[in-house]
């Protein structure tokens, strides 16, 4: 018969096991493309390619070429001349980077010193704990340095303008705006997605754990008082003796170059923010750097003869005259620097140099991340990432965190700012030289170095109130160390880091959502706070409270689609139930690349090249496909 066959018949249950061994090819283009075997394709190969990309590992850096056994010896010379030149360069543009790192500082202190002294001379205003967190860090933002704030705190403190308790608030505030420096370093790594990604990421994760430290402890210090309550026993304990000037290492490199751009005096900035009168109406740039003080006595006529028993008056034909000494200041040598000569108003030299710093510093960052990514190269651009990334052995791994927080504590005692080492931080994140994980204990070790300054100004204090100056330098040290032991100590507690890689993805797709953070988190919202602080507590609970609600809401619904789904409602278990420009950024994109114009096209071409795209089936790359794939085929068979 036609259709018989002399070989015995396999039973369907052999069918299943064989076609492993046996594929059929079914072609792709046999198979409409809303099948259901075509839609399942499409979601397998979507999840296969999130499983295969982790876009916060580290890349793997290029080779440099050629072994150095393999170069003869002209090439030998030229690679050594040549690597001699990169790090003179790499040194040179450093240099300059920590400079304009410093004018910027003074920049933003002349802009803002009317500001500023108008804000610490309030006291109205300081007494308010939520107004005081606020002033903190828009001040730190103002000038540009936390150790500049804390010890303006400090010095206000030691003269009785504040109270400790008051300046907890501003303590944690300044702790705050510190972490606004790393942010705008990175922005100028945003030409490249993914360097921007890991930038961004670093200057979040420290951010974000000095706002989830404050959310935490600002409550429960207006509750309880612990941090003043701690550092009153351990002062009490001590026996404090008055102490030196803070070293400043860092400043004895750059200041030959930075006094000559500008030279500020920094009597009349603790003066405007001590709210003394005599500097009201001072200039804080330095034009006079040596001066000479002459007693000069005047004769002023006498109206009131009373007056003659207190001071000392004689009588001559003239009539008689009260005898009176004044000392009269007189400029002997101008300073060197180049607005030393210059008529111009504090806020002008300001914005000059405001300008001229941060084309400097973004210059010198790019140049920087440029020389970094030719230099990082080959065997000994490993043995560096390695060594930097690297644990202790099993089981001391767990050490490895803790010597970090140590290492960043010194470095930033050293170089005495915070700002400068996490600035120097975050270029290496982005070419990928430090991982998330080991630049989140040395931002931990920054916030802990920086507070030495604090505490060393305190000591300069005088002796009736030197306590108190200590106290709150040692504030300052326990808010930072309890936050470590909040978001450090307990590894599944380390949010910072899970929220910043989020932060990280979304800067990637949409770079745009840097500067709107920038804004939102150190001008936006404190200003905001502040104006509902300032109205009372009642509009503040009544404003704030709904929002928090809402907010906290939000984030236990979106932990539970991902962990439980089973639990919420249906309509709960995603967000499309909302309008889309409330639970994506997609149109929001679209709009800024629209509003924008022609001018971004570049980058719009650009964007829509390097953003992930949905996969539709017809993106979907040809594969070889076998029957068992295809649930048609499955289903017919009756096994």
């Amino acid at each position: 018969m036609p259709f018989t066959s002399n070989n015995p018949q396999v039973p369907l249950s052999d069918i299943k096991r064989n076609i492993n061994d046996m594929p059929i090819k079914v072609p792709l283009d046999d198979l409409p493309i809303d099948s259901p075997y075509m839609l399942s394709m499409d979601l397998a190969l979507h999840e296969e390619a999130h499983e295969e990309i982790d876009n916060w590992a580290l890349p793997d850096l290029e080779d440099s070429g050629p072994s150095w056994k393999e170069l003869n010896n002209k090439q030998k010379v030229k690679h050594v001349v040549t690597g001699v030149v990169k790090g003179c360069l790499l040194i040179g543009f450093l240099y300059l980077f920590i400079c304009s790192l410093d004018v910027l500082s003074s920049a933003f202190q002349l802009v803002g010193s009317k500001l500023t002294g108008d804000i610490f001379s309030d006291n109205d205003v300081l007494a308010n704990p939520i107004a005081g967190l606020v002033i903190g860090v828009l001040v730190t933002v103002l000038v540009q340095s936390s150790s500049t704030s804390s010890s303006i705190i400090v010095s206000m403190v030691s003269s009785g303008i504040l109270n400790v308790r008051a300046s907890i608030p501003i303590i944690m505030g300044v702790n705050v705006g510190t972490s606004v420096t790393s942010t705008l370093v990175s922005l100028a790594q945003s030409g490249d997605r993914n360097e921007f990604r890991r930038a961004f990421g670093g200057s979040a994760v420290h951010g974000t754990f000095n706002w989830l430290t404050v959310i935490i402890l600002l409550p429960i210090e207006l509750g309880t008082g612990y941090l003043f309550y701690v550092s009153e026993a351990i002062i009490k304990s001590f026996n404090i003796h008055a102490g030196g000037e803070a070293p400043d290492i860092l400043k004895v490199i750059t200041r030959p170059f930075t006094d000559l751009i500008v030279l500020l005096d920094s009597s009349v900035i603790a003066g405007k923010a001590a709210g003394n009168p005599e500097f009201t109406n001072h200039s804080l740039i330095k034009r006079w750097c040596a001066t000479t003080q002459t007693n000069v006595t005047e004769y002023i006529p006498a109206t009131n003869l009373t007056n003659c028993s207190a001071v000392t008056c004689f009588t001559n034909a003239s009539g008689t005259f009260i005898e009176n000494t004044v000392t009269i200041k007189e400029n002997v040598k101008r300073c060197f620097h180049i607005f030393a000569s210059a008529d111009l108003p504090d806020i002008a030299v300001g914005f000059i140099l405001l300008t001229a710093s941060l084309l400097v510093l973004c210059l010198c960052l790019i140049l920087i991340v440029k020389l970094l990514n030719s230099v990082l190269k080959g065997q000994i651009a490993h043995v560096i990432k390695k060594i930097i990334n690297a644990d202790f052995p099993f089981p001391f791994s767990w050490l490895t965190g803790y010597l970090a927080i140590l290492v960043g504590a010194v470095m930033t005692f050293v170089v005495q700012s915070s700002s400068v080492f996490t600035a120097a931080i975050i270029p290496l994140m982005g070419v990928g030289v430090i991982s998330m994980n080991r630049a989140y204990p040395l931002f931990l070790g920054s916030n802990i170095g920086t507070t030495t300054t604090a505490v060393l100004a305190a000591l300069a204090s005088p002796a009736d109130s030197l306590s108190e100056a200590v106290q709150v330098a040692f504030i300052h040290l326990f808010f930072n160390l309890s936050g470590i032991v909040l978001w450090y100590i307990c590894p599944f507690l380390r949010l910072p880091i899970n929220v910043a890689k989020k932060f990280g993805d979304i800067t990637a797709k949409y770079r745009w959502f840097a500067v709107l953070y920038l804004f939102l988190s150190f001008l936006i919202l404190p200003l905001a706070i502040f104006g509902l602080s300032m109205a009372g507590g009642i509009v503040l609970a009544a404003v704030g409270g709904p929002f928090l609600l809402v907010l906290i809401a939000v984030l236990i619904i979106n932990v539970l689609q991902k962990k439980c789904p089973k639990v919420l409602p249906p309509f709960l278990r995603n967000w499309d139930f909302l309008p889309i420009m409330l639970h994506s950024l997609a149109p929001w994109d679209r709009l800024i690349f629209k509003m924008c114009g022609c001018c971004c096209t570049k980058c719009s071409n650009d964007h829509e090249e390097e953003k992930p795209k949905d996969l539709l089936p017809v993106d979907i790359p040809s594969r070889e496909t076998h029957c068992y794939d295809n649930p048609d085929f499955v289903h017919s068979q009756n096994l």
